[in-house]
């Protein structure tokens, strides 16, 4: 992480960084979304160029579906900032968040009629 020194020379630590990533803010604009969100970086033609290390470092390792929670590991953030981070990418059409499906959604009817069809059965 990159680090300042204030014109005394001393050393004020990461939150200076972390407040200028954040603009100061402390939550991400538009819906919200939890830890377990999936966030995937959107194909198209994106200007990378023009993106702090931060943002780029998102889009590289959200390529695959990777939960929020994960990503603030990956970048080694705080994870109120990795959200504002996420929230800026996804306004800028940069990355999708969704929630993920509730495990009963996720479970094929094939199993359910297995499992019942075995239940009847004892």
């Amino acid at each position: 992480m990159e680090r300042f020194t204030t014109v005394t020379g001393q050393d004020p630590g990461p939150l200076i960084r972390l407040y200028g990533l954040t603009g100061g803010r402390a939550r991400p604009q538009g819906e919200t979304f939890d830890l377990v969100a999936i966030v995937t970086t959107v194909g198209g033609p994106h200007t990378l160029a023009d993106l702090i290390p931060e943002y780029r470092a998102v889009l590289s390792v959200c390529r695959r579906p990777t939960p929020v929670a994960d990503v603030a590991a990956h970048l080694r953030l705080p994870l109120n900032v990795t959200r504002v981070i996420l929230g800026d990418l996804r306004r800028e059409g940069f990355v999708t968040i969704e929630r993920p499906r509730p495990v009963a959604q996720t479970i094929d009817e094939h199993i359910y009629r297995e499992v019942l069809d075995g239940l009847r059965s004892l």
